[in-house]
């Protein structure tokens, strides 16, 4: 049996939550656009006359959004790239599970408490590092298993 096929729960699992991963990303920026539109603070000559009493500004808001986007980009995509190099491992479906789903409850947390209800530190941390363990793990199994090879 291939490791990469739909035969194969724990590809399977990745493939589900990197789904999941891909469509909160893509959200970010739905999340942005409304906290440009209800503050009414546009990046763009364009956007703010295609609103009127919209001007060009930053606004505190729109930039934690924003920033909240940039961190998910910064960490999902390495983990797209490292959670499909662990499945190649063989890892348990259990182990494999934990991993994903601690990474991608790590992602909302962090972006529900940085952006959309912003809860004070060490929330957001608390989230990033969880996410971040989830990866380091993934590595070093990874690093582990094919370390022979070399």
């Amino acid at each position: 049996m291939s490791l990469y096929t739909s035969d194969n729960p724990v590809f399977a699992s990745f493939s589900f939550y990197a789904a999941l991963l891909g469509a909160k990303t893509l959200l970010m920026a739905l999340l942005t656009a409304r906290q440009r539109l209800s503050k009414m603070a546009f990046a763009n000559p364009e956007d703010a006359k295609m609103n009127k009493g919209g001007k060009i500004k930053t606004d505190d808001d729109v930039e934690r959004v924003r920033r909240a986007h940039l961190n998910d980009l910064e960490n999902i995509l390495p983990f797209l790239t490292i959670a499909f190099v662990y499945v190649g491992t063989g890892p348990s479906l259990g182990c494999a599970k934990f991993l994903f789903r601690l990474f991608t409850a790590a992602r909302f947390m962090h972006t529900l408490v940085y952006a959309v209800f912003v809860i004070p530190q060490p929330a957001r941390a608390l989230a990033f590092f969880g996410g971040m363990m989830a990866n380091l793990y993934m590595i070093y199994a990874i690093v582990t298993t094919y370390a022979s090879a070399f």
